[in-house]
């Protein structure tokens, strides 16, 4: 009789399993959403306004962190409820593993940093969502991804889509910026978008040889330590320029006034952390590759929100590679559609 309702119980947990999984991919793809629409715009009112240090832009990237001690400590309160000892669940190679990845996100938030601070959002934005044929390539390196027609379409477009944006280059130049400053934000924005492409397939590849189930409390461990490293590396250069003691200052001078400098900063840092959480979240709930996939669909709204908040020019050079990536992106999600689906395996 046991074993009767232990089969029938089966097909239930399966379906509520899946359900939970549902539920954390449509999650943490909201939290992506918020970030990677909210935060550059915040980012880009910052320069706009006074701002002037990028490392203070790439610190606030990961600064936020200390809010995922709060689902820890309520994750740590459950185990202790059902007996079970709350403990730190990352073993030695995650760690590592963790502090180079950290590392990495700090550099790639700089790229992004400096980028945003000299070319419009609905620029920048184009040029990020070139992370998507990066994803693509270094999927296929690091976890052994399979490159199909649509991907290979895919990178083909985006990369044309950057390209147009480059020979357009002094039609997007802000008024009295140096030409110089803003080829290397353009190119700073691109690396940004490469390194940001490898860290995805990075994190996934850490996943599968973590030698270990992994679970949403450990996730929420290696996220912590991720962001962690990430804003200790971003720390240092900033301590030696001194950049914190210039904050006071710079509030001062800001254009919006001191109290709207620190209201920006402040929801800055937690509406980019929701962007790590939510994209570390994606690849531990789905793959690498939806991640990059969320990305670039989220272009076309930050577009949006530039034109009707900071009043940024939508031209046809922008609509063209606009157009490119969401052809892009189209090809690249029916590639994925087309595929059978198979279970992730461990790398050997």
């Amino acid at each position: 009789m046991d074993t009767e309702l232990g089969n029938k119980n089966e097909p239930e947990q399966h379906q509520n399993k899946k359900r939970m999984k549902l539920f954390l991919v449509f999650l943490n793809c909201m939290l992506m959403a918020i970030g990677q629409v909210a935060g550059p715009l915040l980012m880009r009112i910052y320069y706009l306004h006074g701002g002037k240090s990028n490392w203070l832009g790439a610190w606030l990237l990961t600064a936020g962190f200390p809010i995922l001690i709060i689902p820890i400590a309520i994750s740590y309160i459950r185990a202790r409820a059902r007996e079970q000892a709350g403990r730190l669940l990352v073993t030695k190679w995650l760690f590592g593993a963790s502090a180079i990845l950290g590392v990495l996100l700090g550099l790639d938030s700089y790229l992004y940093s400096f980028g945003m601070s000299y070319l419009p959002v609905s620029v920048s934005s184009l040029l990020g969502s070139s992370q998507l044929a990066f994803t693509a390539i270094f999927a296929y390196i690091v976890v052994k991804h399979k490159f199909t027609h649509y991907s290979i379409n895919a990178v083909v477009l985006m990369t044309f889509g950057s390209l147009i944006l480059g020979f357009h280059m002094n039609g997007d130049k802000p008024r009295g910026e140096p030409k110089g400053k803003y080829i290397l934000g353009f190119f700073m924005t691109i690396g940004g978008a490469a390194l940001h492409g490898f860290l995805m397939p990075a994190l996934e590849f850490t996943y599968l040889k973590a030698g270990k189930a992994i679970t949403f409390d450990l996730v929420l461990q290696v996220q912590f330590l991720i962001s962690m490293f990430a804003t200790l590396f971003c720390s240092i250069p900033m301590i030696i320029n001194k950049d914190f003691q210039d904050i006071s200052k710079e509030a001062a001078e800001f254009g919006l006034g001191e109290t709207k400098y620190y209201t920006i900063l402040l929801i800055a840092a937690i509406v980019l952390q929701f962007l790590v959480i939510g994209s570390l979240g994606v690849i531990f709930s789905s793959t690498s590759l939806l991640g990059g996939l969320v990305s670039s669909l989220l272009v076309p709204v930050q577009q949006a929100f530039a034109v009707i908040f900071l009043k940024e020019v939508f031209n046809a050079e922008k609509g063209m590679a606009l157009a490119m990536c969401l052809w892009g992106f189209a090809s690249y999600l029916y590639g994925e559609y087309q595929k059978p689906t198979k279970k992730n395996r461990p790398i050997s």
